[in-house]
């Protein structure tokens, strides 16, 4: 069966997962993170793609992006891979891959998952054991939207400012948003869903979806799905 493509829509938030092959570590020192995150600022801004939030783990990283285009996603993650693959491969002296296979991705809807994946993304480093406190973790967003550091990569989503009127009533909901943590449930649909390509959202956000595209937006048995293609 031939491989979907993936599923990216401009102006819909995107849930993004890069791991290295064979789960083998992607960054070896503080030089690593820090040329990642400088790759990701270059190429977000020439691709148009807002970084809302981000986590990078020693052998995978997360975004949660929101691209101006239907290209731009895809781009961006290409021209970061490739370069930062070159930078890695040059530091450590060695050859061959460094990730497993293409990116995972899925389009979110915002009003339901987005603060959700925010704090899904913040927390990884906690539930991984390398820190009992998010903020103790320098390689993720959840300082610039705690008040602990400006994150000049971060462009922050328009439900942000609905967390508080000033900028200290939103870094302290968004602290205790992510202290309380989220429910397995959401946890396990938003892995689930960035693994297989599935958009995440209610129903009625998920049919609306199928109409703006002819890609399979949720995983379905045999039929047709309204406004999209025939089963083949």
């Amino acid at each position: 069966m031939a491989r979907l493509p993936r599923l990216t829509l401009p102006g819909f938030a995107h849930h993004v997962i890069q791991r290295g092959n064979n789960r083998q570590a992607i960054f070896a020192s503080t030089a690593d993170y820090q040329a990642m995150l400088d790759l990701l600022e270059v190429n977000a801004r020439k691709f148009g793609v807002a970084i809302h939030a981000y986590v990078l783990m020693s052998n995978h990283f997360h975004l949660l992006t929101t691209p101006q285009t239907q290209a731009g996603l895809p781009q961006m993650m290409q021209a970061l891979g490739r370069r930062y693959v070159r930078y890695f491969n040059d530091a450590q002296q060695r050859t061959g891959t460094l990730w497993e296979g293409r990116y995972k991705s899925t389009l979110i809807q915002s009003e339901r998952y987005l603060l959700a994946c925010m704090g899904y993304i913040d927390l990884n480093p906690v539930r991984a054991g390398l820190v009992a406190m998010p903020g103790d973790y320098p390689w993720s967003s959840y300082a610039h939207y705690t008040g602990l550091r400006t994150d000049k990569l971060i462009t922050p989503h328009a439900l942000m400012w609905e967390l508080g009127n000033t900028p200290f009533a939103r870094e302290a909901a968004y602290a205790e948003l992510v202290r309380v943590g989220i429910n397995p449930a959401q946890q396990a649909d938003l892995t689930a869903a960035a693994l297989r390509g599935w958009a995440l959202g209610e129903p009625d956000f998920v049919a609306d979806l199928q109409k703006k595209t002819e890609r399979r937006v949720s995983k379905r048995t045999a039929g047709r799905l309204p406004g999209g293609p025939k089963n083949s």
